[in-house]
């Protein structure tokens, strides 16, 4: 089953507790609510660092093992109402408060403070999270997502569609069976382009639509243009954001390819590790070439919508190395439920 464009967008219910960039933020709320909870207790800077400790001592095994029962409990959180929900997970937090409490009352100081003052505590901490988490989710509401999204996505269509157009007329009238197929492979991208692409899609289909769009560009560049595919470690039952890897392609023929009299490989590699689909691009690189900010452009654009998609769990880097322009995306192994 495909999950939508943004697995941490509003939806009336919690927040994602499995995604890394939730978990993360978790954590370091914890940590920043430790030391503003010492300073709103203060009494001295020697009593500061003895407050932090005394705090520190409960919250952080609090933390940590509220973390991991929001992971197991991700599933049924998030078919609860909202408000079941957030009293399940301030009750939960509560329960754990009172078991570490308990557990580890000598190890809170010669005169640990009642239980009530860390209850009072960790109920406004939680509060105050998901409050955050509400707030964060409106604004990446799925209307302003998608919204974005398609905004992204139309500065990345234009000229690869007119160059297929120019390409398919020079071979009506040469070899029109080629001419026909090249005209199925850009109506086929047309309608990728045109359609909903708010939810991931098959890895193995993007990987199509980048070949169908690589046959469009051999017939404008004829033999300039080498490709090598290294797909055989890819896995077909991946999930990707959709037209996440054409627009990186386009971009290595149009800066890497087009300004080279001489033939220019562009090598594509897609491969699983572990819970993680790496995808590498590399294309050949000029100094001195003036399209590179068009370039810079793209990988931006490409960047933010795997931000849309999947948070802190997704990465993109690009650099120059050996003399070939290299992008390389690290995506989350989403598999697809329909297999």
């Amino acid at each position: 089953m495909a999950r939508s464009i943004n697995q941490n967008a509003y939806t009336g219910a919690l927040p994602n507790f499995r995604n890394l960039g939730i978990v993360l933020r978790i954590l370091l709320a914890g940590n920043l609510y430790v030391f503003a909870a010492a300073i709103l207790l203060i009494r001295g800077a020697r009593a500061y660092w003895e407050r932090i400790v005394e705090i520190g001592a409960l919250v952080e095994p609090l933390l940590i093992f509220s973390v991991l029962a929001l992971v197991a409990l991700n599933g049924p959180l998030q078919r609860m109402p909202y408000w079941l929900g957030a009293a399940t997970v301030l009750l939960l937090e509560l329960a754990l408060t009172t078991g570490l409490y308990a557990a580890g009352y000598n190890l809170l100081g010669a005169e640990p403070a009642p239980l009530w003052r860390y209850c009072v505590l960790v109920t406004l901490g939680t509060l105050a999270l998901l409050l955050y988490f509400d707030l964060r989710g409106r604004a990446l509401s799925p209307a302003l997502s998608e919204a974005r999204l398609q905004a992204l996505q139309a500065r990345i269509r234009p000229h690869f569609l007119f160059n297929g157009m120019n390409a398919v007329l020079s071979l009506i009238r040469q070899d029109p069976r080629r001419a026909e197929t090249a005209l199925e492979n850009l109506a086929e991208l047309f309608r990728m382009l045109m359609s909903d692409n708010r939810e991931l899609a098959p890895l193995a289909r993007e990987v199509e639509l980048c070949r169908q769009y690589l046959d469009l560009e051999q017939l404008r560049l004829g033999e300039r243009l080498k490709v090598e595919w290294r797909v055989q470690r890819m896995p077909d039952d991946a999930m990707v954001p959709a037209l996440v890897l054409q627009p990186l392609i386009e971009n290595a023929v149009y800066h890497g390819v087009e300004p080279r009299l001489e033939p220019s490989v562009v090598s594509i590699e897609v491969y699983a590790a572990g819970e993680q689909v790496h995808t590498v691009l590399r294309n050949p690189y000029r100094e001195s070439s003036d399209r590179h900010g068009g370039n810079r452009v793209a990988v931006a654009n490409i960047r933010e919508r795997l931000q849309l998609h999947f948070d802190a769990e997704a990465a993109l880097t690009a650099k120059v190395t050996d003399g070939n322009y290299e992008v390389r995306i690290v995506m989350p192994y989403v598999k697809d439920r329909s297999q």
